[in-house]
């Protein structure tokens, strides 16, 4: 296409109905990036003397004791859900806050409501750091997290990063087994409390493809989790061409399959120079 973003500009200016695809692209421009060695240093230097040098080395970690995991996982979850408003996300809302809009995100770091969007057109399928859940697990229940960080914190040591009262680390109220986030990483993830978000955001694609015009807005969304956002609005885009447009913002991987090509863009740029230039292009 001649003009990749007059292009998108010209689909989201005349679009009613807006699909926002988020992956980590978009939670590294508010300050929570897994690959920022930097940012790591400066948030856990007691992490960086056992050896760690980002936050990705730790997910799925094994093999430390219970009070540096509560330690480090509650301090990272404090700064996360704690980060300030983030120009990227008030870009990206002041873009779609005129159209009836959907969020499907990989992140689980509320930052999108942090940051204004409707928490009932969120859908999070890889969890939310909101929530706890029993590592066995013995139920569907969850449990909310605030209350447990808001107990861990003041007994972290700044230092080593690990709990000095083991007494504050929880255990499942159903069974006494170990508790973890409602976080996917394994088989112990439980689908059923985003059942409802899962439902919500599925009737309204379904609405929204029945109306004929369906923009999908994906941003940041690269191949550690494909299928999850990258290959759910691909699949739209495929079969439904006369009622799906796909624009796909990423620095690194903005391709798009040669299949969908009549109906779908790929700009290669990050989130923020991609929604400056994308009001600029059209005054979306």
């Amino acid at each position: 296409m001649a003009n990749s973003y007059e292009t998108s500009a010209s689909w989201l200016k005349q679009a009613k109905h807006v699909l926002i695809g988020a992956g980590a692209g978009m939670s590294v421009e508010a300050g929570n990036d897994y690959t920022s060695k930097e940012l790591f240093a400066q948030r856990f230097p007691g992490m960086v003397k056992r050896g760690f040098r980002m936050n990705y080395e730790l997910i799925g970690h094994r093999g430390w004791s219970k009070e540096l995991q509560w330690g480090y996982m509650v301090s990272h979850v404090n700064i996360v859900h704690t980060l300030p408003p983030a120009q990227v996300y008030a870009d990206l809302l002041e873009l779609v806050k005129d159209k009836d809009y959907f969020v499907i995100t990989s992140n689980v770091d509320r930052l999108f409501a942090n940051n204004g969007f409707d928490a009932q057109r969120i859908f999070t399928p890889q969890g939310d750091f909101d929530w706890l859940q029993c590592s066995k697990p013995c139920s569907d229940q969850v449990w909310p997290s605030q209350p447990v960080v808001d107990r861990i914190l003041p007994v972290i040591d700044k230092e080593t990063h690990e709990v000095t009262d083991p007494s504050v680390i929880p255990s499942c109220p159903n069974c006494g087994s170990a508790m973890t986030w409602s976080v996917r990483g394994g088989d112990y993830f439980l689908e059923n409390p985003y059942a409802e978000q899962e439902r919500r955001s599925t009737v309204w694609i379904e609405s929204a493809i029945s109306a004929g015009s369906l923009v999908i807005l994906e941003i940041g969304a690269g191949f550690n989790t494909p299928t999850v956002i990258r290959g759910r609005n691909e699949t739209l885009a495929y079969r439904h061409p006369d009622a799906v447009r796909l624009i796909r913002v990423n620095l690194q991987y903005p391709q798009i399959p040669w299949q969908i090509e009549s109906n779908a863009v790929g700009l290669s740029a990050k989130a923020s120079d991609a929604l400056h230039a994308l009001k600029s292009s059209g005054e979306v």
